[in-house]
């Protein structure tokens, strides 16, 4: 039996802007991905604007670490991808995210995953060190994803793999019981006979199978049947001086 692999490291090479980094470590923390390392960033580390852009992922900016280089960034990574959505005349493997994080959750080594500044994206050198690109279908006519986004879709993908909690949801009521809604139905016809919606005579049973085909359908419950019923007696009212 396989162990299950250790969740990809984040590389941001020569990242511009302290609120970009930010920004970054919140996609991260939110799918579950804590190791960030930081590759020369223009500004310096650490950088006072990343703190407010991460909205609580502070634990992610402390424990960041920073290289001199990519390879000295990915010394310790056996699979390393790439992300770019141009090419960079290199001939490697392209991956979509959804593929990289299926190899990332299978194959044996830790796994890195790199993105460029916000500017210019990824070198060639820097794409040279990876073991694959990674590259997002996205439309021709405007390839622009920034940092955090770049960051969000491959973090998304990779938690597809894992037990992360999920939001709670509320509990769904079932179904009224047949007695409400036929209380419902006859409701609405008595409500319409007046009104010729059943005319003519000779349609009048299809139009009434199909009236019960509509209502039964959504499913209703109690609660619904009752506000609908409600709705019904308040337009049976006269109206109001």
């Amino acid at each position: 039996m396989l162990e299950r692999a250790d969740p990809p490291v984040i590389v941001l090479v020569r990242p511009q802007l302290g609120e970009n980094i930010g920004k970054a470590a919140r996609a991260m923390l939110n799918f579950g991905l804590t190791e960030m390392r930081l590759v020369t960033p223009r500004d310096g580390w650490p950088n006072p604007s990343a703190g407010p852009a991460a909205s609580g992922a502070d634990s992610i900016l402390e424990n960041a670490k920073v290289f001199e280089s990519v390879a000295d960034a990915v010394a310790d990574c056996a699979n390393v991808y790439a992300t770019t959505v141009r090419k960079r005349g290199v001939t490697k493997p392209v991956v979509t995210p959804e593929q990289a994080s299926r190899e990332i959750h299978t194959q044996p080594g830790r796994s890195a995953i790199l993105f460029g500044p916000e500017r210019s994206g990824l070198e060639t050198s820097d794409v040279a060190l990876a073991r694959a690109i990674l590259t997002v279908p996205i439309n021709p006519e405007f390839g622009s994803l920034n940092l955090a986004q770049a960051v969000i879709l491959c973090a998304y993908e990779w938690s597809k793999g894992v037990d992360l909690a999920t939001p709670t949801t509320e509990d769904l009521l079932p179904p009224a019981p047949q007695e409400e809604l036929e209380g419902l139905i006859g409701h609405i016809e008595t409500l319409l006979g007046p009104k010729g919606y059943f005319f003519p005579e000779s349609r009048a049973e299809a139009t009434r199978l199909t009236l019960r085909n509509v209502l039964t359908k959504p499913g209703w419950n109690h609660l619904e049947v009752r506000t609908l019923r409600g709705v019904l007696s308040a337009l049976e009212k006269p109206p109001r001086n």
